[in-house]
């Protein structure tokens, strides 16, 4: 059978056509005066083609090419006329908005705003437009009966919506059970390979839909793998494998995103990566068939720690031999029949409670269609779902293509596309816009397929329900998949989807030409097609490419995604007036669009921009429904005339942390839904009142702020929670109000927002503490869930006993939470947060707890912080359970609680005491105390009266079973720790040294552990003791499980009684060690143990001088180099260090702080007294290159070396063989370095190693250093990054830049004369230049490819410079950031531009004064 094609519903279009055409609006307001009859017509004729639109698809998608071409015309003609349609549409808005005095407002901007606004003109205008649409339409009826196109009754739009129940199959829990094998493997292959210091690359590889990147998922979450890396990325790549935007993708994937943003993508990620191990998913890797780009992008990622890997999914066998080209492809095979006809059942009978055997019976036929695919399975289960019948279940399996090689499941995929309704179609579609993999928000998807006319309106819902509708529908049939809840930093919630990459070819087929995405600056020159209307862009620079491609061409955009910041202004704004949704970041505090342009602007994002004002005109975007504010966080007004939008359904203004006020008169916007912030100002003209939301009925969330100014309205503002219904604006989500001490007295009746039905979320908020007594009688309606209050000057509350979730911060005046008469128990609460309630002492009002009532028996989480005067948590009642056997005492007021913080309140003295518990055990029953049976992280600070863990019954420890994380912080008097059997995270800060005695009994479980005990001048014997007693080790079979230790004043590890078995960690990847006095000697017996270091910090160790211990330790260069697998290290602090330990060749980064008496960096190096020696003497006779030093074995150190950092180090006189590796090198306040020298020989790789590098780096006979300006310092060959601060006398002479060299900072330096690049070398081209302050340099390299990519430059303090090199000078203009003294500024280079030729001289001689002086 011919496989039938996907192609777009044209019938939503046309029928989007027929509801403008019949609108009431264009009666009422006369818009198509002298254009009746040809309105007549057009409307007759409309339906006449709606009545074959069924008939004419079937045949387009059977291929039939004149339906095919037919419908191309219609769907040309049906754009050009809904434009038409909403010209006329605004017309009419234009007249209602005259009518309601906005042209008065806006005074004389009106003629510029409104060229077209004489009705002659305009309906002269208009009138051609309509005829040539009247024409076009009569042709298509011509041609439709020409082509014998038959009467096909549409199929109704849906208003019973099923009730879907996607969320009822867990396709996670099908993919775990069925590739379990398959993760068990790759899980093995990716921990093997911990030693390897090779990067491991690991390809999936099968065809589309099998479940890759479902596979790489479950292994990604996997807690082995989340254990075993220290970073975890993810970054689908799909179209494009473009190196720097594939880097730049992965370091935004991380937590580091943010770090660096002005450096190269590649130099990002290599810092990002360098010394963890870390695993990077690429997913859906299919156009790297360039083994070039692979291998730049390896480089990076090769900098990683041991162990490292790169977990890769792709359809194509040949990327996977180019990127594993080490390892075989794993090979994905397909799922087993009974999980894909599991699917399938799961999917077609998840709405019906039984299922009918006779359609059991056709699974079988249909699974062997699916080839083992479980997303065709997913798909075809979606479209039974749908169908009743035998019949229908058989036309299913037999208009299905056997999936094969070639074609895979995408004919499986266009069965599903067709089924949907024509709508659906239209709506999913659209979101070919997206990148694949991209975070749909999905309340902006609803919006945006509302702006562009894909949802109509209804009586029965509004169309945002309607959306959400269709969105729950195609959920359910699986067109949108992984939806996810966040809360942003501000508290406002969103969802997202994404789509199937499979799916998303199908949307993009669908849509062939409409839809272009770029990601990346577009190759092609006509990357746009005139048949665009949907445009997403997140590529650099998205205006200059905008700019470039609307001046050759004009398609009719109707959404522009810009998701790349803006900072020019658009050009050719006039060919984007067709525009219905656009989102830009403008990076300007100017507005950079003209509204005029804009009339037919449905959507308008502009969140996070950087515009301090929006412009008045903005008031004419009468069809404007969506404006999204959010996070402009300059922004300080909105436009004084916003009342005439009268269309606006959504403001959202949360993040507006400048904005003063509301514009006056926002009771005349009856569509709005969402106001998510109201500030109220000072009342003026140009302010908008609290009291003008009196019509508003408000959803989600609420923040009124400043209520102390709300004068005499205490008894009002109580309706906040309870009495009026606000009727006429329909408000959803989440609102917040601002500024509220602004609000008088006459405007204290906007007190009852808070009894909306969809409201979610209340926020007061005073400015000052002040007495009040505004919620005393508080009492907020049932659907009320999160509550937070700030500064409230009362001292009790309302009835509070619904909410879900409570936040009270400032409230200082705050005696008791619960007021009299009130009830003690909070049904719904899961979160509690108290802060800095300084009056709080009581739970309650009355001293007692009412019988038989537990508090809390939702609570999940509970922040207590600041309320110094709380003595106890609540205590509840002992009550009876049944149990079998009779019943037991428990007490459950935390039952469920599993995060509880406590800080700063110095009078808690215990935690409540246990209850006693009875649990059945052999013999018979014991008592178990667990007042926090499910706690996971407790974290308490700062509790001054805290001393014990506080147990019903004398000498039973407290149990916390589930107990997880454990921080304890200043709490001076606990000298002991619970019994936890979980716990994996332990923080100890400024404890007593008795507690280290109890960390033994958690190191079965421990992974993390942060031990910083109080300072103790002495330490006694008994205190150096092991943290792992005698009769512990014998139980330890196992390795402990701790990757990461953090040790301060614990004198006890490395003291001389210490009986530390090291050996015992041996999965210790991170160790920390702070203010140990009892460490003199480097603990190499230590390092030797700790085979899986990769991170050693060293600071404040006073008493560290690092000599050898053992008088018989052989040289330096003879011991053996631990820890063999250090990657980075740290030392900071250690005045009495004076010798190295011999570092590993693993090592990648080093830094060293604070050890002024340290001599050598790379161990006790031979020469290095005799170059001390010849440093103190005579600066004449100081060595002109480190060759006249005694070469020894040890001159190849660390060839990783990257990371070079030295400060406060003042007795190192040298810094000898720099390992060729450096990239990064910087020194502060080390004035005693006289000289800089890199290793000879071969440790260069190959390719750096060429007869010009090796040069000039040859040494130079004695006599020719006969003064300190002939020295020359030799850099890496490949250092990018060098830095010098603060080093007054520091290498006197010449320093030479090797051609790598990207950044030079150079400050306060007066020993350094002339920078020079390498002779024979290509100079370096600088990216940032800055000296300061370096008085006795002369010269600065003369070469025009120094200074070609510079765009930050700094020459201040310099007077031996006495002009700028004339290269330089040239270069100036371009330079974005400059600081430069005056006398440089005049010799910035301009190009003479004389009007004519007798100009010249005189130009010519203003130059050479300019240069004179």
């Amino acid at each position: 059978m011919a496989e039938r094609v996907v192609t777009m519903a044209i019938g939503p279009l046309v029928s989007m056509l027929k509801d403008k055409a019949s609108s009431y609006l264009l009666d009422q307001y006369k818009v198509m005066e002298g254009m009746e009859e040809q309105h007549k017509i057009l409307k007759r004729k409309l339906p006449a083609i709606l009545d074959v639109i069924t008939d004419v698809e079937e045949q387009a998608m059977a291929q039939r090419e004149g339906a095919k071409a037919w419908l191309q015309e219609l769907r040309t003609v049906a754009y050009v006329a809904n434009e038409v349609f909403d010209e006329f549409k605004y017309e009419a808005l234009r007249r209602e908005a005259k009518k309601n005095g906005h042209y008065i407002k806006l005074g004389f901007d009106v003629i510029k705003l409104f060229p077209t606004h004489n009705r002659v003109a305009f309906r002269y205008k208009m009138g051609r437009k309509l005829c040539l649409i009247l024409q076009a339409v009569e042709v298509l009826i011509a041609e439709m009966q020409v082509f014998g196109f038959k009467y096909q009754p549409q199929p109704p739009v849906s208003k019973e919506w099923r009730h879907t129940d996607y969320v009822s199959i867990d396709p996670q829990e099908i993919a775990s059970r069925s590739r379990h094998e398959d993760k068990k493997n790759i899980i093995g292959i990716l921990v093997d390979e911990a030693s390897n210091a090779d990067l491991t690359v690991v390809p999936v590889v099968a065809m589309g839909g099998l479940g890759k990147t479902t596979l790489a998922q479950l292994i990604y979450n996997d807690p082995e793998i989340q254990k075993h890396f220290q970073l975890l990325l993810w970054v689908c790549v799909s179209d494009t494998f473009d190196v720097n935007s594939l880097a730049k993708s992965i370091v935004e994937a991380s937590p580091n995103k943010n770090v660096d943003t002005d450096k190269p993508p590649l130099d990002r990620l290599q810092k990002l990566v360098s010394g963890q191990r870390y695993l990077l998913v690429l997913d859906d890797v299919w156009d790297n068939k360039e083994l070039r780009k692979w291998e730049r992008l390896k480089v990076c990622l090769q900098h990683g720690g041991m162990g490292s890997a790169v977990l890769t999914t792709t359809r194509d066998k040949r990327v996977s031999e180019i990127m594993g080209a080490d390892r075989a492809a794993y090979n994905l095979n397909a799922l087993e029949d009974h999980f894909i006809k599991e699917i399938i059942e799961a999917r077609a009978f998840s709405s019906k409670k039984e299922k009918p055997i006779e359609l059991v019976e056709v699974v079988d036929e249909i699974v062997k269609r699916c080839c083992g695919s479980p997303l065709a399975a997913t798909a075809l289960g979606s479209v039974l779902c749908t169908k009743t019948s035998v019949k229908e279940w058989k036309a299913v399996s037999s208009g299905t293509s056997v999936c094969t090689d070639e074609t895979g499941i995408l004919p499986i995929l266009k069965l599903s596309y067709n089924d949907l309704p024509a709508h659906m179609k239209q709506c999913f579609a659209f979101c070919a816009v997206f990148p694949k993999d991209y975070k749909i928000n999905v309340e902006k998807l609803i919006q945006l397929w509302i702006a562009n006319g894909f949802i109509l309106e209804y009586k029965e819902d509004s169309p945002e329900t309607f959306g959400k509708h269709i969105f729950d529908e195609l959920v359910s049939r699986s067109f949108f998949l992984d939806l996810e809840e966040s809360k942003d930093y501000s508290g406002y919630y969103s969802s997202t989807c994404k789509i199937h990459d499979l799916m998303h070819d199908i949307a993009m087929s669908v849509m062939e030409k409409e839809c272009v995405v770029a990601t990346m600056e577009p190759s092609e020159i006509e990357w746009l097609p005139d048949t665009a209307r949907h445009l997403f862009l997140s590529c650099e620079e998205a205006e200059r490419i905008l700019n470039d491609s609307m001046q050759e061409r004009s398609p009719a955009i109707q959404t522009l995604l810009c998701n790349s910041d803006v900072f020019s202004p658009l050009q050719h704004l006039s060919k984007y007036n067709t525009l219905h949704a656009l989102k830009l970041c403008l990076g300007t505090e100017s507005f950079l669009l003209k509204p005029k342009y804009l009339h037919h602007l449905r959507y308008l994002d502009l969140s996070e921009s950087s515009i301090k004002a929006l412009p008045e005109d903005i008031s004419i975007l009468y069809n404007l429904q969506v404006l999204d504010l959010s996070y402009c966080n300059y922004l300080d007004r909105l436009p004084r005339q916003m009342k005439y939008m009268t269309s606006l359904c959504h403001l959202y203004t949360h993040g507006c942390w400048n904005l003063k006020s509301m514009p006056p008169g926002l009771e005349n916007l009856t569509k709005l839904q969402t106001l998510t912030v109201f500030v109220a100002g000072v009342p003026g003209p140009d302010c908008a009142d609290v009291g003008e939301l009196h019509g508003l009925n408000i959803g989600g969330r609420l923040e009124l702020c400043q209520v102390e100014n709300v004068e005499k309205a205490e008894a009002e503002v109580a309706n906040l929670g309870g009495q009026l219904e606000l009727q006429h604006l329909n408000l959803g989500d989440q609102l917040e109000l601002r500024r509220v001490e602004n609000v008088k007295k006459a405007e204290a009746k906007v007190a009852n927002l808070g009894n909306k039905k969809d409201l979610r979320e209340l926020t007061l908020r005073w400015t000052e503490v002040g007495d009040s007594k505004v919620l005393d009688k508080f009492e907020p309606h049932g659907g009320l869930q999160v509550l937070k209050i700030y500064k409230y000057g009362g001292k009790c509350m309302g009835m509070l006993q619904n909410m879900v979730e409570i936040h009270l911060s400032g409230c200082e005046r705050l005696q008791v939470l619960f007021s009299c008469g009130t009830s003690f128990t909070f049904p719904k609460l899961k979160v509690l947060t108290l802060e800095h309630l300084l009056d709080f002492e009581r739970w309650w009002e009355i001293n007692e707890a009412q019988e038989e009532q537990i508090i809390f028996p939702l609570l999940e989480k509970l922040f207590i912080r600041h309320c110094g005067k709380l003595i106890a948590l609540p205590e509840a009642p002992l009550l009876g359970e049944p149990s079998r056997g009779g019943n037991r005492l428990v007490c459950t007021p935390f039952s469920l609680l599993e995060n509880l913080f406590i800080w700063y309140c110095g009078k808690l003295v215990p935690l409540r005491e246990a209850p006693l518990v009875h649990e059945s055990c052999s013999g018979g029953y014991r008592l178990v105390q667990s007042a926090f049976p499910a706690l996971k992280v407790l974290a308490l600070e700062d509790l001054g009266s805290f001393q014990k863990w506080d147990a019903a019954v004398e000498g039973e420890p407290i149990l916390f079973p589930q107990l997880e994380t454990l921080s304890v912080q200043k709490c001076p008097k606990l000298v002991d720790l619970p019994e936890a059997p979980k716990l994996s995270v332990l923080v100890i800060e400024d404890g007593k040294q008795e507690v280290f005695h109890f960390v033994d009994r958690y190191l079965s479980s421990l992974t993390n552990l942060t031990l910083r005990l109080e300072h103790r001048e002495t330490t006694s014997e008994a205190e150096c003791t092991s943290i792992v007693p005698v009769n512990s080790k014998e139980k330890w079979n196992q390795k402990s499980p701790l990757t990461l230790m953090k040790l301060r004043c614990c004198n006890s590890f490395f003291g001389p009684g210490a009986l530390e078995p090291w050996d015992y960690f041996v999965h210790l990847e991170k160790l920390e060690i702070d203010r140990c006095d009892v460490l003199v000697h480097w603990p190499e017996n230590v390092f030797q143990s700790l085979v899986s270091l990769r991170t050693l910090l060293i600071r404040n160790c006073k008493n560290l001088t690092g000599y050898a211990q053992a008088p018989l330790e052989p040289l330096a260069s003879e011991r053996s180099q631990h820890p063999r697998g250090l990657e980075s290290l740290c030392l900071r602090n250690c005045p009495s260090l004076v010798e190295m330990f011999n570092v590993p060749a693993s090592l990648k980064k080093m830094t060293i702080g604070g050890c002024i008496k340290l001599e050598s960096i790379f161990g006790k190096q031979q020469g290095m007294a005799e170059l001390v020696q010849v440093s103190s003497s005579s600066e004449a006779i100081m060595p002109a290159t480190v060759s006249e030093l005694p070469s020894t074995p040890m001159n190849h150190f660390c060839p990783c070396l990257e990371d070079l950092c030295l400060s406060a180090c003042g007795s190192l006189p040298a810094v000898l063989n720099l390992p060729p590796s450096l990239k990064t090198l910087e020194m502060d306040r080390c004035s005693s370095i006289q000289v800089l020298s890199c290793q000879l020989g071969g440790l260069q790789k190959p390719e750096a190693t060429t007869s010009r590098s090796r040069s000039p780096i040859m040494p130079q006979p004695l006599a020719a250093a006969t003064a300190p300006a002939a020295r020359e310092h030799l850099l890496p060959p490949h250092l990018e990054y060098l830095t010098i601060l603060n080093c007054a006398g520091m290498l006197g002479g010449t320093l030479r830049l090797p051609a790598p060299l990207k950044r030079l900072f150079i400050m306060g330096n007066s020993g350094l004369t002339s920078l020079e690049c390498l002779s024979g070398e290509h100079p370096p081209s600088l990216e940032s230049l800055w000296l300061e302050r370096c008085s006795t340099l002369a010269s600065l390299p003369n070469e025009p490819q120094v200074y070609r990519s510079l765009w930050s430059l700094e020459i201040t303090g310099c007077p031996a410079i006495k002009k700028l090199p004339r290269c330089l000078q040239q270069q100036l203009g371009s330079i974005k950031r400059k600081w430069l003294d005056a006398r440089y500024e005049v010799t910035e280079f301009k190009p003479l531009k004389p009007k004519t030729w007798k100009e010249i001289p005189r130009l010519v001689r203003e130059r050479r004064q300019a240069c004179r002086s």
